[in-house]
């Protein structure tokens, strides 16, 4: 019996139901970490780019004598300008991925699924799609087979290569023709720092933070 000047407790403000709230569709600070790491690494390795001045000195240019010497200053050159070099890739890829919307969509819309369908959706929620429930295997299986159909079997793979094979020439042909000899060559970075590392730095921190969500799905 409820006593007077009290409301009765319907099923609806029972405390069992204010402990049932809908998660996140992805886990927010883990997502957060991710990308916090991220454009730290890439601030930090931007930080120890070379002077563009110097990749441009148009007095240190000169052509090689032969295919040794070239091969030689391409191996000293992209040692001394690698940040320089992997920013220059990294710009070629940019514009003509800017030169193709429809491509960049694409590739977006597949990062986006890797993303918030399988990395950091939390692993106590099924994905439901049309009224259908779909597994974690199933879901990894989906997102393979689309990603390799997407770069490999698409007119967006074709571009991505086709970038890559340009950024890669221009690397190659001014490597060849850079006299390295007023380079710094022995005041070199460690292997582990510089560019690279960011790479390195963002697949752990990626893998850090999906670590929790892929462990529970298997």
């Amino acid at each position: 019996m409820a006593t007077p000047g009290t409301i009765p407790m319907t099923s609806s403000q029972s405390p069992a139901g204010n402990g049932t709230q809908s998660q996140p569709p992805i886990a927010t600070p883990a997502f957060r970490a991710f990308i916090s790491r991220l454009t730290s690494s890439i601030r930090l390795g931007l930080s120890r780019r070379r002077p563009w001045y110097e990749l441009i000195d148009r007095t240190a240019m000169a052509r090689p004598d032969n295919l040794t010497d070239a091969y030689s200053r391409i191996r000293k050159n992209l040692s001394y300008f690698k940040v320089n070099y992997i920013t220059l890739l990294a710009v070629v890829l940019a514009f003509s991925l800017l030169s193709n919307p429809f491509s960049l969509l694409v590739l977006l819309g597949l990062l986006a699924a890797w993303v918030f369908l399988y990395l950091f959706r939390p692993s106590d929620q099924p994905l439901v799609i049309f009224g259908r429930t779909f597994s974690d295997r199933e879901t990894l299986g989906a997102l393979v087979v689309l990603t390799v159909f997407v770069v490999f079997l698409t007119s967006v793979g074709s571009l991505l290569i086709s970038a890559l094979l340009i950024g890669v020439a221009i690397v190659c042909i001014h490597g060849a023709f850079r006299v390295p000899e007023d380079l710094f060559l022995d005041d070199q970075e460690p292997t582990n720092s510089g560019f690279l590392s960011f790479l390195g730095g963002a697949a752990s921190s990626a893998a850090a933070a999906a670590a929790p969500a892929v462990a529970s799905r298997v």
